[in-house]
């Protein structure tokens, strides 16, 4: 998959996660591993970009006597996963056409 484009759709699985609810980086990564390849060391880029964005927020807790890292979504970042929706929709009439035109 081109770089460009699996970056982007990590952005917006990340955003459709904590969709779901607050979580942290390790628990993000092990959601998102079964839909698409995702590492610790690629995924903290991408929360602090989308953090610099304003596409979602971070705060700490304690958890078993350390302090953990969470991530919440912002209104922005939840008007991000509408719009790719959006576009999805879009590619997927391409794509109908492109399969189409093979044939």
């Amino acid at each position: 998959m081109d770089v460009q484009m699996k970056k982007g759709l990590l952005d917006v699985c990340v955003l459709a996660l904590l969709k779901r609810g607050d979580s942290y980086g390790y628990q993000i990564v092990a959601e998102l591993s079964g839909i698409i390849d995702v590492s610790e060391s690629t995924l903290y880029p991408i929360l602090k970009r989308l953090e610099s964005a304003g596409l979602l927020v971070t705060y700490t807790r304690e958890h078993g006597g350390r302090l953990r890292r969470y991530y919440r979504i912002t209104r922005l970042g939840m008007k991000r996963v509408e719009e790719f929706a959006f576009e999805w929709k879009e590619l997927q009439k391409i794509n109908a056409f492109i399969q189409g035109a093979d044939r």
